[in-house]
């Protein structure tokens, strides 16, 4: 049955506007996304192929092109289409995070790294530079490695921090293994960047680690 054809208040377009979007499932906001389906499939069924397919929405967000290609109905206009979805919710928050103090928004930040680092399939380490007010006035990536390692120097750290006149500096690295807890080298990495941001006056905030749908914070388990 087409999704024209249920009932008003179960079509998830009509349901989004009655209730919300929180209220719908993530097959029923994907569905909204997607607009039709193909023949056999409506929208939603569609989106809960995809979702078993690729398990979780953020599986989807993350598919590879050439795997996203492959299922029925989806090619490269729906890919760029997700890709850009994605790119929009990052440049919001990091709207926000330039207008207003990051100390009172943390899940603004918490958010942010995770749309900018979970999906990433290299470890990636990057530093937000904020200013007096703790607004994020740029967000700089310091290096790219392996599955398993970035390399991080504290005077590159240092380095950039000067050139962009920042007054505290947030870090955050990604684990593409999903593994959540700091390795021996992420507490001994962080203390170096501390003491390094320190000598020029300059506060290191947080470290962040991003782990699939988990944002680490070092400074919350006493490691800053």
């Amino acid at each position: 049955m087409a999704i024209s054809d249920w009932p008003a208040a179960e079509r998830p377009r009509e349901k989004l506007l009655e209730r919300g979007a929180q209220a719908l499932s993530d097959a029923e906001l994907l569905a909204i996304f997607l607009r039709v389906g193909i023949v056999g499939l409506s929208a939603v069924d569609l989106a809960r192929l995809l979702l078993t397919e690729f398990g979780s929405l953020n599986g989807v967000f993350s598919a590879p092109r050439a795997a996203f290609g492959k299922i029925a109905g989806m090619g490269d206009a729906k890919y760029a289409q997700l890709q850009a979805v994605q790119e929009m919710a990052r440049r919001a928050l990091r709207e926000d995070m330039a207008q207003t103090d990051v100390l009172t928004s943390p899940q603004a930040v918490r958010d942010y790294l995770g749309l900018l680092l979970r999906n990433r399939q290299v470890e990636c380490f990057i530093a937000l530079m904020l200013d007096a007010g703790h607004r994020v006035t740029s967000v700089v990536e310091l290096s790219q490695g392996s599955v398993n390692q970035a390399h991080v120097y504290p005077q590159e750290l240092a380095r950039h921090a000067l050139h962009h006149h920042a007054s505290a500096v947030i870090v955050a690295h990604n684990h593409p293994s999903g593994r959540a807890t700091p390795s021996a080298a992420d507490v001994s990495l962080t203390g170096r960047l501390h003491q390094g941001l320190a000598l020029l006056d300059i506060r290191l905030l947080d470290h962040f680690l991003v782990a699939g749908n988990q944002v680490y914070s070092f400074a919350e388990h006493g490691h800053l």
